[in-house]
């Protein structure tokens, strides 16, 4: 009875673990509509979503029957994933700069050989179950622990600039709610694999929220006064327009002038 019971709490568990991931996973829409809006990447850096995708296919294959029995959650929230992933590194490629593309499409192609290699080793020298689920759960750990530091390789940029205009929020804010719940997932029963990564990963996205909170106001202030120069400046030119404007007034009516009475009258003597 126990057993059952604890079984359907993890499947509730699991299920809402899906729907907190797939959050996760939608979380850097607003990031990319305003990559769209502006035609280029800026400072965004691609790492969170090659670690992203990374993190998504080696868990589709842990969570295969012939590799770690009884994850069929673990395989749907990690196949929806990778698809997802892979239509943001695309956007990410459209919108940089030849150089930065270049290095996507580089990482892109080392994931896929790295995924296809373990893929074939693990289902033609590993035959049991438990042994599978051993090795691909070891690099499952390793890469979900990336995904999760990832969005950190932003934090250098956001202390020094006291900015966290491109540190995503609700990229830091899905992984912690991604961490919490998997985490939780991880002790119905208890699986190491599941729960190492998932406990770190809530750690370092509570790390990522408070940098968040420590640095908001002052990200608002430095908005706040990059717009006022841009008034400032618009302002500054409709000026310039305007003395531009009287000063050929001015030439005019000083030409004027020297026609009717002379040069001596205009300029003195």
């Amino acid at each position: 009875m126990v057993s059952a019971t604890v079984n359907t709490v993890r499947n509730v568990v699991g299920i809402v673990g899906n729907i907190i991931s797939l959050f996760l996973f939608l979380s850097p829409v607003p990031t990319f509509v305003q990559i769209v809006k502006k035609g280029s990447v800026e400072q965004y850096s691609p790492v969170p979503y090659l670690a992203t995708l990374i993190n998504c296919m080696v868990w589709v294959l842990f969570g295969l029957p012939m590799v770690h029995p009884h994850s069929m959650l673990v395989v749907t929230i990690n196949g929806t994933g990778t698809a997802i992933e892979f239509v943001y590194i695309a956007l990410f490629l459209f919108y940089s700069d030849k150089k930065k593309r270049l290095k996507v499409v580089l990482g892109v192609l080392v994931e896929l050989i790295f995924v296809v290699v373990v893929t074939v080793l693990v289902l033609t020298l590993l035959h049991t179950t438990k042994q599978r689920s051993l090795v691909v759960g070891i690099i499952c750990i390793l890469f979900n622990v990336m995904m999760y530091v990832a969005p950190l390789s932003v934090m250098k940029l956001v202390i020094t600039t006291k900015s966290v205009e491109y540190m995503p929020f609700f990229l830091s804010l899905g992984s912690f709610g991604n961490g919490v719940a998997w985490f939780t997932y991880s002790f119905l029963p208890f699986d190491e694999f599941i729960a190492i990564p998932n406990g770190l990963g809530t750690m370092f996205s509570m790390a990522q929220l408070l940098l968040y909170g420590c640095y908001y106001r002052s990200t608002q202030r430095i908005k706040a006064a990059r717009q006022q120069q841009l008034g400032s400046k618009g302002e500054l030119d409709m000026s310039e327009v305007v003395v531009s404007g009287d000063s050929r007034k001015i030439t005019g009516t000083m030409t004027l002038q020297n026609g009717r009475h002379g040069g001596s009258e205009i300029y003195g003597t």
